[in-house]
C-alpha cells in the first residue's frame, strides 16, 4: 500500500486525472488543494481511495475550565 497526500499525488498525475480516478471533478481537486485540508490518497492493488484527517473536535464551540464542581452529583 502507498500513501500520498493530495498534493503529492496530483503533482505526479494532474488534476484532471487525480479527480477522474477518485470520482470528482478537477474543481474539487482544486478547491481541496486550496483549502489546505489534510487529504491522503491511499493506492493499493489497483484500488485507490482518499481520506481526510482533522482535529477532533473538528470545531471547538468555546474554550470552558472544567471544575471539580461539574461533576459533583
Amino acid at each position: 500500500m502507498m500513501t500520498l497526500s493530495l498534493k503529492d499525488y496530483v503533482s505526479e498525475i494532474g488534476q484532471v486525472r487525480a479527480g477522474q480516478r477518485l470520482g470528482v471533478t478537477q474543481i474539487a481537486i482544486s478547491k481541496a488543494l486550496r483549502s489546505g485540508r489534510s487529504i491522503f490518497v491511499q493506492i493499493e492493488e489497483g484500488h485507490i481511495a482518499a481520506f481526510e484527517t482533522k482535529p477532533f473536535p473538528a470545531k471547538q464551540k468555546s474554550t470552558r475550565r472544567v471544575t471539580d464542581s461539574d461533576h459533583a452529583a
